[in-house]
């Protein structure tokens, strides 16, 4: 290991989604390189779209100069503009940036927005996320992760419940812990437990602590995910589960669908109605830890002398 030590700002923009995948990538980097890493709050938009021109950034007025600037979300975007050109440093963006992609160092960008090929563009299966390969994933346990309405998916308690139903009862040998999401009807809750067996623990949002998910899926021998919460089914395959889709209707053929779809083309899930059909939910056929491949991806471009 190398003695030297990268300096890191991770721009945060108060959505726990984003942090987690610059988390993942910083935490990928940190295994690999001595890391010195800031957390800095996103300016208001209107404050970093006058910084930049001047180039100043009074957040990291009195922070060690960057190597590395990491960014998710639109509103970071202008702030670490700013950021670079005031103090310098190589910026990262993960997911599509709202601005053209030649105005920053790298893009990690989700293969299922298809973006263009460019020197500066590194495609990723799905977003970045703080889970991590490993763990014990004791065969006699399972976790279940539920989404709720969104754009893309229809919504219907009965259609959930009922796969949650035939999962645990059929794997009674299995202890369960079902997760509910704040996306989650209450509704939803409140049907299962009309029908909750034994071996099925319920847990809502309110009774997790950060961190718990994480926690779950290196325990858990399986995980079985509502297609709605594609970043769940990223955490779960990161984590080294065997992975299953709980379905639900679909109301557009878009981005995500086309990324769900893929992860079953390539054997990575195994939706419903192929494990009704009697295949087991899908072993993991390779390590797929996407922050992982992407810091040594960013080391080997910039430091290569640095691991």
């Amino acid at each position: 290991m190398s003695t030297q030590t990268l300096t890191l700002w991770r721009i945060l923009d108060d959505k726990p989604g984003h942090e987690k995948q610059t988390g993942g990538l910083m935490n990928a980097l940190a295994d690999l390189v001595p890391l010195q890493s800031h957390d800095i709050p996103c300016p208001p938009r209107r404050h970093s779209w006058l910084n930049w021109p001047a180039g100043i950034f009074p957040p990291g007025a009195h922070l060690p100069k960057p190597d590395l600037i990491l960014l998710a979300g639109h509103a970071t975007h202008v702030a670490g503009l700013a950021a670079r050109r005031a103090h310098g440093g190589h910026l990262v963006t993960l997911m599509h940036p709202s601005l053209p992609c030649a105005w920053f160092d790298l893009c990690l960008i989700p293969e299922h927005d298809q973006p263009a090929a460019a020197a500066n563009v590194i495609v990723t299966r799905g977003a970045l996320n703080a889970a991590r390969p490993g763990g014990a994933h004791h065969a006699d346990r399972g976790l279940i992760l539920i989404g709720g309405p969104s754009e893309h998916y229809a919504w219907d308690d009965g259609v959930v419940v009922e796969q949650v139903r035939r999962i645990v009862s059929t794997r009674a040998d299995t202890q369960w812990r079902l997760s509910t999401s704040r996306r989650t009807p209450e509704s939803f809750a409140t049907r299962l437990a009309g029908i909750c067996p034994a071996n099925l623990a319920l847990f809502t949002p309110n009774q997790t602590a950060p961190g718990w998910v994480e926690s779950a899926l290196a325990d858990a021998g399986q995980a079985w995910v509502t297609e709605d919460s594609v970043s769940m089914l990223y955490e779960a395959l990161t984590a080294g589960c065997h992975v299953g889709l709980l379905r639900l209707p679909r109301l557009r053929t878009g981005r995500v669908a086309r990324g769900v779809d893929k992860l079953i083309a390539d054997g990575w899930v195994t939706p419903m109605e192929n494990w009704d059909a009697g295949l087991c939910a899908a072993p993991p056929n390779a390590t797929f830890y996407e922050a992982g491949r992407c810091a040594r991806l960013i080391l080997e471009k910039w430091f290569p002398n640095a691991a």
